[in-house]
């Protein structure tokens, strides 16, 4: 059986007491708005959710299956990192997946505002319309939006009439995007698996759905390229389709680089041990 190590042990311990803490005591929309990540353009970012959300997760089964990757392969990549190098790569790889999410972000993002800026409109004018709220129970409602615009407009001299139906959209799309967050330790993990794929290419693993052994050189690419197809399509094959795909590739590539920066650099200033 794997040996619990004692980073992979704290940080088990510091998620459940977060997941236990933002479910069952007080308001957790509030803990939620506060912790998880959000994009920058949108009212609910705060910088210290660039590290918050990583510790934060959505239900009983997200955490129990990031927990359940965190034991079974973290603690083997701790015991061959040492618990210092274990915890830079760990939280490097949640970073990762930030930045590649943020990038991924504003290139979805530029083209919408190039559409709305026609409209002449000043950034915190634009910031406050895709910061409306247009939230309806589980759905984002149009109408919603097209209330909440008349007043801004009207007060800098616009009218909802001369926004056209692209630009209608725009400000729609931007908006959904301000309101999507990112929760778990997923990223992190990733560039764990990434690691021990590295370390120990030949181990074989299963899917508990599939049970049938696959070498981790081949497994784990394959779970990338997997998320990498989902997203691309938005096509989900085995996790939820609401799961962070870009921030999982984020997760891996970071984990890549590091572990070929630390073989490359094994004998010089670079090395960990």
């Amino acid at each position: 059986m794997n040996r619990l190590t004692e980073t992979v042990k704290q940080l088990i311990i510091i998620n459940v007491l977060v997941f236990l803490g933002s479910t069952l005591l007080g308001n957790s929309e509030v803990a939620y708005n506060l912790f998880s990540l959000f994009y920058p353009n949108s009212q609910y970012f705060k910088p210290w959710q660039i590290i918050t959300h990583m510790f934060m997760h959505g239900d009983l089964m997200h955490i129990f299956f990031n927990m359940f990757a965190l034991w079974m392969f973290g603690s083997t990549v701790e015991q061959v990192f040492g618990q210092k190098k274990f915890i830079f790569f760990y939280i490097s790889a949640g970073l990762g997946a930030v930045a590649l999410s943020f990038i991924v972000y504003y290139f979805q993002a530029i083209p919408l505002l190039q559409t709305v800026s026609e409209l002449g409109l000043s950034s915190e004018v634009v910031n406050q319309i895709i910061n409306i709220d247009i939230l309806d129970g589980s759905y984002l409602r149009g109408e919603l939006l097209e209330r909440g615009m008349i007043p801004i407009l009207q007060e800098n001299s616009t009218t909802i009439t001369q926004i056209s139906q692209e630009q209608f959209k725009a400000f729609f799309d931007l908006n959904r995007l301000n309101r999507t967050s990112m929760v778990g330790a997923s990223g992190a993990i990733m560039g764990i698996l990434v690691a021990f794929g590295m370390l120990f290419p030949n181990s074989k693993l299963m899917l508990i759905f599939l049970p049938i052994p696959i070498k981790a050189k081949y497994f784990i690419p394959g779970i990338i390229i997997l998320d990498l197809v989902s997203a691309v399509t938005g096509q989900s094959f085995f996790s939820p389709s609401n799961t962070a795909y870009v921030a999982h590739i984020g997760g891996a590539l970071t984990g890549f680089l590091m572990m070929l920066f630390w073989k490359k650099n094994q004998f010089d200033k670079y090395r960990w041990n």
